[in-house]
């Protein structure tokens, strides 16, 4: 493969994700306060697109109470800080099963709602966009349960409402049901890709699974890539040189250096200092929103 190194590169940054760091780490922002500002700050150190989960405020355990997204988004909106707002749409799809020896009946942490259920802050928040985790997947005995059914639902629902779905494809199978759903109307044109690599137990993060990836991408599809952990940085400098947009923040890392947390704003600063040596320039929100067939809200 020759290199394919884009003039103009745009980064997301992922502020808080659903994940247990907000234990591992203080600059993890649990209160929609906290996430509103940790994204705000990331827009200001570069970031064109910010990417939230919320939190239960006070134990900061993953949620999808939409009264928290609309806190956050009013309080990113008012702020007048130009950013493109990009809501995870991957909360309700979870099944807790127990042992193998006795799978039924379900665990707490059991968490499995409607499409509409799902959708129902998107359509509330009414972000730029939102993501559709495009296939189930096995974490431990946590189940993220995608069904082409709810997948097509979520889809009509974003799709309907002027949202652009981002696919959140976790191995080759999920970019393979992607291109279905193009195929059949559900997810239009411009068509936006994430790439999630490395993550247990999907697509893993070795170069050849992400060549493997990529090479199955259709030609007009805009994509972003992102690794997790200590190779969240590598996979910067990897998403430049297969022509791909940068995905960084806390909800993959939070670390800056080996022992040394991070906060967003240092991450995507990183970032941009990585795709400035390797020759691109760094895409501010408007020429997104022009990329992607974007409508400010």
């Amino acid at each position: 493969m020759s290199l394919n190194t884009p003039k103009e590169v745009f980064i997301t940054c992922a502020v808080t994700g659903s994940g247990a760091s907000h234990n591992k780490s203080k600059h993890v922002p649990r209160s929609p306060k906290e996430i509103a500002e940790s994204a705000i700050d990331a827009a200001k150190a570069g970031a064109a697109v910010v990417h939230c989960h919320v939190r239960d405020p006070i134990t900061g355990e993953p949620a999808r109470d939409p009264s928290l997204y609309r806190e956050v988004t009013e309080r990113i909106r008012d702020s007048e800080t130009d950013v493109v707002i990009n809501l995870t749409a991957g909360m309700g799809g979870d099944i807790v099963f127990g042992p193998a020896t006795s799978p039924l009946p379900l665990k707490d942490g059991t968490d499995m709602v409607s499409a509409e259920e799902r959708m129902e802050h998107i359509l509330e928040c009414h972000p730029e966009i939102c993501t559709l985790d495009c296939g189930t997947m096995n974490f431990s005995e946590d189940v993220m349960a995608n069904t082409p059914a709810i997948l097509r639902a979520m889809a009509k629902i974003a799709t309907e409402n002027n949202v652009r779905i981002e696919i959140e494809a976790f191995d080759t199978g999920h970019l393979w049901f992607a291109k279905k759903l193009v195929d059949e109307g559900y997810i239009t044109k411009p068509v936006l890709l994430q790439l999630c690599m490395g993550i247990p137990w999907g697509a893993p993060d070795d170069i050849n699974t992400l060549m493997a990836m990529v090479n199955n991408i259709p030609k007009n599809w805009i994509f972003s890539t992102f690794s997790i952990g200590r190779n969240q940085m590598p996979y910067v400098a990897a998403a430049v040189l297969t022509g791909g947009n940068v995905r960084v923040g806390l909800e993959d890392n939070i670390y800056l250096k080996k022992g040394v947390l991070a906060t967003n704003a240092q991450l995507v600063e990183k970032a941009k200092s990585i795709i400035r040596d390797m020759g691109s320039s760094i895409m501010n929100p408007s020429q997104v929103r022009e990329k992607l067939g974007l409508t400010k809200r």
